[in-house]
């Protein structure tokens, strides 16, 4: 009986159909093919499209913190669940529509902890909304902030984001007619609080 070499040694094997070893190293790379977002395209996407992401949980949120956790959690959960999404490039498409949902979240709960405050910000500004303030001092934003949160949304995916009218249906959940509506009211509400803002 001949024994097996040092390098065949040196290979933990684990059980595969009908009992046969397979090299673990051999079946986790094929796993890793398998799986349609892999740690590589996550870090890379990371990498390219984390600020454009911020900025856009910026546009939905009032603070810093609050959008980069956001941010933060949509990259947690999406490489978590990398093995369900099939089709490398739509990454960042389901990047975005997480970092939506989770703002929408995110604001839901301060709405639940404040008990409905009729306004958005407190009269007196903490440190971090100071900070955030300094930071939001174009008037195109300003100027977001006073639309609905259904306008917002389709506002900051299909100009901000770049999405087109189909892509901000889907990560909305909603119809392109409605898509469409949305925006058409968001614009006209902007320009109406950029003219007084001038």
């Amino acid at each position: 009986m001949r024994r097996p070499s040092a390098e065949a040694a040196d290979v933990p094997e684990a059980d595969g159909p009908g009992g046969l070893g397979v090299p673990r190293q051999r079946s986790e790379a094929a796993a890793e093919e398998a799986a349609g977002t892999s740690v590589d395209l996550l870090t890379e996407t990371y990498r390219a499209h984390y600020r454009s992401l911020l900025g856009l949980a910026a546009l939905l949120l009032d603070d810093t913190a609050s959008c980069e956790d956001v941010v933060q959690e949509a990259f947690i959960r999406v490489h978590s669940a990398r093995n369900r999404v099939r089709d490398p490039d739509k990454t960042l498409a389901y990047l975005r529509q997480t970092v939506v949902n989770l703002s929408r979240s995110t604001l839901r709960r301060r709405i639940t902890g404040m008990k409905l405050l009729s306004r958005t910000l407190p009269d007196a500004a903490s440190a971090e909304e100071h900070a955030y303030q300094t930071m939001e001092r174009d008037a195109l934003v300003r100027a977001l902030r006073k639309l609905q949160r259904r306008q917002r949304e389709v506002i900051a995916l299909r100009y901000f984001a770049d999405l087109t009218e189909a892509q901000t249906a889907q990560a909305l959940g909603i119809s392109t007619g409605s898509v469409k509506a949305y925006c058409s009211r968001g614009i006209k509400a902007l320009r109406g609080t950029l003219e007084e803002q001038s």
